[in-house]
């Protein structure tokens, strides 16, 4: 009888054991099919979030009653001439508008702030670069990444095989940096006042087809070659498809400027601080 009683309670031990081991069993699997929801739910939030903010990058700005804009203008970061700014003084620039808290706008921020009025946030500049020199590679680009700027060199598209120029492979790589956009500066460089009107679209149109497929993109901008320009141009320059022109007038743009007509402030070898400083306001 003491060894029946005791196989007996063997059993009903090895039942509890079973039954509490069962138990554990749906819990957990209980709770791993109650976490795979939230784990759902999340990835998705994150899907959206990521999306919105592709689809709306403007949702966080805000709208001013007018714009105040400069728009600096480089052509070569190395020493020479007045059209030569030394690298020196490029990054000491740059510098000084990251330690004051500007935004540097791209292209498309730009266009998108003088046509609505909405900017990310009171001090603002957009950074150009003319001509698309091979220094603005090797010197412009590491200054912009090592001080996290963002800059646009505006591209003469038939210069791309010419020496001493960006070609289309190191555009490329620049663009992909995300610190450098590329908008046009026309096909060959020429003064387009002095060109007939259908001779200005096709330098106009021309290199926005050009930029377009080789740079999967939108230009949305084009910089007239030395500013020079007449009262075809613009009737031309947006009927080519842009929605904004740079000139080389001096001046701060605001959302009152000629859209097809824009100032640029005019950055030159050995400017002082105080000097460039001048240039913001």
């Amino acid at each position: 009888m003491a060894f029946i009683t005791h196989r007996s309670c063997l059993l009903g031990s090895s039942l509890l054991l079973l039954v509490l081991a069962t138990g554990c069993t749906q819990a957990t699997s209980t709770k791993t099919t109650a976490s795979q929801p939230e784990s759902k739910q999340t990835s998705r939030i994150n899907t959206v979030s990521s999306t919105r903010k592709k689809t709306q990058p403007y949702a966080n700005w805000h709208t001013v009653k007018s714009v105040k804009l400069p728009i600096l203008m480089y052509h070569s970061i190395a020493h020479g001439n007045t059209l030569r700014v030394p690298a020196k003084q490029f990054k000491a620039e740059l510098n000084y508008l990251k330690q004051h808290h500007y935004y540097c706008l791209t292209a498309d921020e730009a266009v998108h702030v003088l046509k609505t009025r909405q900017v990310p946030q009171k001090k603002l500049v957009w950074i150009t670069l003319d001509d698309g020199y091979q220094d603005n590679y090797t010197k412009a680009w590491p200054l912009l990444k090592q001080t996290h700027s963002h800059a646009t060199i505006n591209f003469i598209t038939s210069f791309a095989h010419k020496r001493h120029h960006l070609t289309l492979a190191t555009a490329k790589t620049m663009k992909a940096s995300g610190v450098v956009d590329f908008q046009s500066h026309t096909v060959h460089h020429l003064d387009l006042n002095r060109l007939t009107y259908r001779q200005q679209f096709a330098e106009m149109s021309g290199s926005k087809t050009w930029l377009d497929q080789h740079l999967s993109q939108h230009t949305q901008v084009v910089c007239y070659p030395a500013g020079r320009a007449n009262a075809q141009t613009s009737r031309a320059a947006k009927l080519a498809g842009y929605q904004i022109a740079l000139s080389t007038t001096p001046g701060i743009a605001t959302n009152h400027s000629p859209r097809y007509n824009l100032p640029r402030q005019r950055v030159t070898p050995g400017m002082s601080l105080e000097s460039f400083q001048s240039l913001l306001h």
